[in-house]
């Protein structure tokens, strides 16, 4: 499945978004042309998972499907086999077509981390391996470490809005550099850019 341009987060699903709303977002998204959609083990303590879940199941083969492990807990084996064994029963999927790693864990040696993700590979219980909040540094390291498992860095997830060009200066040149995909995060700076906040 190509994905689309465009990737839709569902961090509000099962949240700010009751269950009837996120259906009308998620099918607003399908009849646009979207196939991405984004979600974390921890967004809306795992209703947004849940609920995705359910949306997705007549239509899996056409989309991709993304998920978030570690905000919590560090990146440890452990906890990262746990929260992808967890994301595939909430949303009921035998395979999660990326699996980000939520952000830099100082405290984890990266090579545990990634003996995980060759050990979800394997199984082929995730498809591709996505790192979220990681700065260009922590990146090149964990695409390094990658290796040693002969695995790769499929995408990576920064914050980077019109408000928030960091990204611009090391993250997006090191991306177009080793050829990592980039799924932004709020592209609209939190709501910033829509201009709801403007009056």
């Amino acid at each position: 499945t190509p994905a689309s341009r465009l990737a839709f987060g569902t961090m509000q699903f099962g949240g700010r978004a009751g269950a009837a709303q996120s259906r009308a977002m998620f099918e607003a998204c399908v009849e646009a042309g979207i196939t991405h959609f984004d979600t974390a083990h921890v967004y809306t303590e795992g209703a947004s998972e849940t609920l995705l879940g359910e949306f997705v199941q007549d239509r899996r083969d056409d989309l991709i499907i993304a998920t978030k492990a570690g905000y919590t807990g560090g990146a440890s084996a452990a906890n990262i086999l746990s929260s992808a064994e967890t994301s595939r029963q909430r949303m009921n999927l035998e395979t999660l077509d990326v699996l980000y790693l939520h952000r830099f864990d100082d405290a984890t040696d990266l090579s545990e981390s990634f003996e995980a993700f060759a050990t979800l590979k394997a199984r082929n219980h995730i498809r591709h391996i996505g790192l979220s909040n990681f700065a260009a540094w922590q990146v090149v390291k964990a695409a390094g470490v990658a290796k040693d498992f002969d695995l790769g860095v499929a995408v990576i997830q920064p914050m980077y809005s019109l408000v928030k060009r960091q990204a611009e200066v090391e993250i997006l040149p090191m991306a177009a550099d080793l050829g990592i995909l980039v799924a932004p995060y709020s592209p609209l700076g939190g709501g910033l850019l829509t201009g709801k906040y403007a009056s």
